[in-house]
């Protein structure tokens, strides 16, 4: 069988890490893919978007099966024209992947569903938007309503940091917004749980708790995800999972059936575990990213079988190791406002190390950094401690790097 990537980042190295373990798997394509992808898999010049181009190289090297990674395409409709062409593929459409791609028709469907989530307001002037949070006081959270590329998301602990994060939203820093989503800021501990989903069926995941601040402690700005993972032995995952899956994952596929916009593909919400319950922090129509870079590690069902059975209208049965995955991601100085990037890559990592690529490049015969995360390393132990020590123990040092030092730290206080 043939099967195609589209992306270029952690989480698609990770997809195609997991896919070459597949022996039924003869050759697998990312486009574009990046130089770690390119170890595994051919890279194909087209950009993640260009959904023509991503069409007729399907149909030309006649791929059997199309895996999205990021948002961007989803959103853009990559999944209807595929579908359009006859050619098979994973992931929600356009019309489903508006989940992520506006916070505000989450918000709205999360009602019609009776999900729980927090409060929020939306507005399409900065200055109601401005007096709305003067009213309401902090702390509170501003989303910007479209895609931010994971960025778009400030946890405001004062008034003034609110009033800049609006302006922030409407100066055009997440790209084009015409609209702000103000959201109460809910209290507890944060986890993701992500799920295969088909239409009306759900096979949840294991849970995975991200790391979105960029510094030790959970100070410094929001990121896209500075560290990952999995197990968390502070909770009971069965009883979290089950009651999370009843409370939100199935009523939210249930009314976008409902409403003629069935989701298939990767859904990942992202939980608040409050004193009621878990509360829907949001929703993203794909794998997240670090935590896809924990969670396919200790996935022992090939992927591909998986997303067969499930596009057969079966329930795929998942078999998942016991072992304890840890993620560090290795980001560019200045990540996230202003990453520093095309600096020479001249780090050996040992084989005790899983290390995905996330943002590098090939210029002149040489690795260079081309983004914010550069990588994401990865440790398996029997313990998240075990773990933990494992990755910390074998990252090697790069100069323009940081990582954070205290990543699955909640759940070794724990055990």
């Amino acid at each position: 069988m043939k099967v195609l990537v589209i992306g270029k980042g952690g989480r698609e190295h990770a997809l195609v890490w997991k896919l070459a373990q597949d022996e039924r798997i003869e050759a697998i394509f990312a486009a574009p893919g990046n130089p770690g992808i390119g170890e595994l898999a051919t890279c194909v010049p087209v950009g993640e978007t260009e959904i023509a181009e991503l069409v007729a190289f399907a149909k030309e090297e006649a791929i059997d099966w199309t895996i999205v990674g990021p948002e961007a395409p989803l959103v853009e409709g990559v999944v209807n024209a595929f579908q359009a062409a006859g050619l098979n593929i994973f992931g929600p459409t356009r019309e489903a992947a508006a989940i992520e791609g506006s916070k505000q028709f989450a918000k709205q469907l999360m009602d019609r569903a009776g999900i729980p989530t927090a409060d929020y307001a939306v507005f399409t002037d900065e200055n109601a938007a401005i007096a709305y949070v003067e009213r309401q006081g902090a702390p509170i959270v501003i989303k910007a309503d479209g895609l931010a590329a994971g960025k778009g998301v400030t946890v405001a602990e004062t008034i003034e940091s609110a009033r800049e994060a609006i302006r922030h939203v409407f100066s055009g820093e997440y790209g084009e917004q015409s609209s702000v989503v103000i959201e109460e800021c809910l209290v507890g501990e944060e986890c993701s749980l992500m799920a295969f989903v088909h239409e009306d069926i759900v096979v949840p995941m294991v849970l995975s708790q991200d790391h979105k601040r960029a510094f030790d402690g959970d100070k410094g700005p929001n990121t896209g995800g500075m560290g990952a993972y999995s197990p968390l032995p502070q909770f009971n995952e069965e009883r979290l999972t089950q009651e999370a899956v009843e409370r939100i994952l199935q009523p939210l596929v249930d009314q976008m059936a409902q409403e003629g916009i069935p989701f298939t593909g990767f859904l990942y919400a992202g939980l608040m575990l409050t004193a009621n319950g878990p509360s829907v922090i949001e929703f993203n129509a794909r794998f997240g990213d670090p935590e896809t870079e924990v969670i396919l590690p200790r996935l022992e069902t090939p992927l591909l079988s998986v997303i067969e059975t499930l596009m057969e209208g079966r329930v795929p049965r998942l078999s998942w190791s016991l072992q304890a995955a840890v993620g560090v991601v290795l980001a560019a100085d200045g990540y996230p406002e202003s990453p520093e990037t095309g600096r020479e890559l001249t780090l050996a990592f040992p084989k005790d190390l899983l290390v995905f690529h996330a943002g590098t490049k090939k210029a002149d015969g040489l690795l260079k950094s081309a983004g914010g995360r550069v990588f994401v390393c990865v440790g398996l132990g029997d313990s998240p401690r075990e773990a933990a020590e494992k990755v910390y123990a074998n990252i090697p040092e790069q100069s323009g790097l940081f990582y954070r030092k205290d990543i699955a730290q909640k759940a070794i206080r724990t055990v």
